[in-house]
C-alpha cells in the first residue's frame, strides 16, 4: 500500500476539472475526478464504489495502462506542468478493497438467463463481472488452470505482482461467476454445444498469435514469437547470448526485459520508426533502458542469416529515414539505400503485432474481416445470432483498458435485449 500521505498530496495536485479531460482520456470514461475528490475527503470506499461503476480492475488498470497517452495524458495540469498522478491513485484504492474486503456492488438479483464466456482474460473478466452483477448466470470457459488471460500469461511479474492479479480476479469471481478450467474450445467443446444451455455465447480468447516479419530466414531455429514465449514461459537457453527483439509496443518491451533479467549478455530492441513513435509505454522504454538494453532505433530488418546447421547467427538491418507521404497520419519509414549492415545475433524475437487464430475462427463458422479478426456488427454480435465477440478478437486497441470497454459494453447490450 502506498503511503497515505504522499497518497493525499498527488490527489490534492488534482485540480477537479469540471469538463473532465482526463475521463475523456480513459477509454472505460472512468469518473476521475469524483474518486480523486473521495480520496481528498478520505472517503475511501465512496472512491471504490466510484471507480467500480466502470471497471472492476483498479489495482491492474493502476498499474499497467499506458496512462500517459490515456487519462495522465489528458490532464490540464499536463500542459505546463507534471500531469495528476491517475494511475497510482487508481491503484490505491484498488488494492485498500482488496486488504479491506470491499465487495463489487450487485445491481439486480438473478434472473434466469445464462451466458457462456469463452476466455478470462480482460474483456471476458469485465463482461462477466458487469452481467454478474445484473443477476445473469455466468459460466467462465478458460484453457488454462488460471484466470486471467494476457494478464497473467503475458505480463511478466516484475510488471504485475501475480498476488494483486489473483486477489483482484477472487473479488470478481465473488459476484457468483462459474469457472471451467483446463477447457478449450474446439477441442473439449463448440459453440453448436453452448448455444444448447446458454442464451447468449462471448468470445473473448483473444489474438496471440505473433505476426510474421516476412523476412528471409524467418523459419531458421533460434527465431521466436514474442507473445508465444510469455505465455508458455519456455524459454530458451539465452544466458551470454546476444537476442534481437523486432518491434516497439509493450510485448516487445515485456519480451526484452524478461530475457535481459534471464542473463542475456546483449539485447537489442530494433524498431523502424524514431523512438517518439513507439507505442509502448514511456516509463517501459525507460525501464527497459535502465536495464542495459540497448535500442537501435530507425532501424529495419532485411534478413536473418544462418549457419549450415539453419541455426540464427546474424541479422541483416538497413537504416530508415521518416518521410511525410500524402495521405498518411504520421511520417514512414523509408529505406535508406546502401545502408545495410549486419549484427552477430543468436536468437532473433518477433514482436511486430498480434493476429487471431484463424483456422480455429474458420473451423467456427464465424465471418472473419480482411485482417482476420471476427466481423461483428455494431453491438458485437458476429455472423452467428447471440454469440458475441469482444477484445482482441475484433480488434480492439491492445490494452487492457480497451479490451475492458469492449466487455463492458457487451454486457449492457446483453442486459437490455438477450
Amino acid at each position: 500500500m502506498k503511503d497515505i500521505k504522499v497518497i493525499k498530496e498527488k490527489s490534492n495536485y488534482c485540480l477537479s476539472c469540471k469538463n473532465k479531460p482526463c475521463t475523456k482520456g480513459c477509454p472505460l470514461g472512468n469518473n476521475i475526478t469524483d474518486f480523486i475528490n473521495y480520496i481528498k475527503q478520505e472517503k475511501y470506499k465512496e472512491a471504490y464504489e466510484t471507480l467500480t461503476e466502470t471497471t472492476i480492475m483498479p489495482s491492474i488498470c493502476g498499474r499497467i495502462c499506458p496512462h500517459d497517452k490515456q487519462c495522465q495524458g489528458n490532464c490540464i495540469r499536463g500542459i505546463k506542468q507534471t500531469p495528476v498522478n491517475i494511475g497510482d491513485l487508481e491503484a490505491f484504492i484498488g488494492d485498500m478493497a482488496i486488504n479491506e474486503n470491499w465487495k463489487i456492488s450487485k445491481y439486480e438479483e438473478k434472473n434466469n438467463k445464462k451466458i457462456a464466456v469463452i476466455g478470462g482474460g480482460p474483456a471476458g473478466l469485465t463482461a462477466s463481472a458487469f452481467l454478474a452483477r445484473y443477476g445473469f448466470d455466468v459460466t467462465i470457459y478458460e484453457k488454462y488452470d488460471k484466470l486471467g488471460g494476457i494478464l497473467y500469461k503475458g505480463i511478466p511479474n516484475f510488471r504485475l505482482d501475480k498476488e494483486i492479479l489473483e486477489n483482484t480476479i477472487s473479488k470478481i469471481i465473488e459476484l457468483g461467476i462459474k469457472v471451467k478450467y483446463n477447457v478449450e474450445l474446439g477441442k473439449d467443446f463448440s459453440i453448436e454445444d453452448l448455444k444448447k444451455e446458454y442464451d447468449a455465447i462471448i468470445l473473448s480468447f483473444g489474438a496471440n498469435i505473433s505476426s510474421k516479419m516476412g523476412v528471409v530466414g524467418e523459419e531458421l531455429d533460434g527465431v521466436y514469437g514474442g507473445n508465444e514465449l510469455l505465455e508458455k514461459e519456455n524459454y530458451p537457453e539465452f544466458k551470454e547470448k546476444c537476442v534481437a527483439v523486432i518491434g516497439g509496443g509493450n510485448v516487445a518491451m515485456d519480451t526484452a526485459r524478461t530475457i535481459k533479467k534471464l542473463g542475456a549478455k546483449k539485447v537489442f530492441v530494433i524498431y523502424r520508426r524514431a523512438e517518439k513513435q513507439m507505442p509502448a509505454e514511456r516509463k517501459e522504454i525507460e525501464d527497459a533502458k535502465n536495464e542495459g538494453i540497448e535500442f537501435l532505433f530507425q532501424n529495419n530488418i532485411v534478413k536473418i542469416i544462418g549457419n549450415e546447421l539453419r541455426k540464427v547467427e546474424k541479422i541483416e538491418l538497413i537504416k530508415t529515414e521518416l518521410i511525410k507521404k500524402e495521405g498518411e497520419e504520421r511520417e514512414v519509414p523509408v529505406n535508406i539505400e546502401n545502408s545495410n549492415y549486419t549484427l552477430d545475433i543468436d536468437y532473433v524475437i518477433r514482436a511486430v503485432g498480434s493476429k487471431t487464430n484463424e483456422k480455429l475462427l474458420q473451423n467456427l463458422n464465424l465471418e472473419l474481416d480482411k485482417y482476420g479478426y471476427v466481423k461483428v456488427n455494431e453491438n458485437n454480435e458476429t455472423s452467428q445470432k447471440n454469440v458475441f465477440a469482444i477484445g482482441d478478437l475484433i480488434g480492439t486497441k491492445s490494452t487492457v483498458a480497451w479490451a475492458s470497454r469492449s466487455g463492458r459494453d457487451v454486457a449492457e447490450y446483453i442486459v437490455k435485449n438477450v
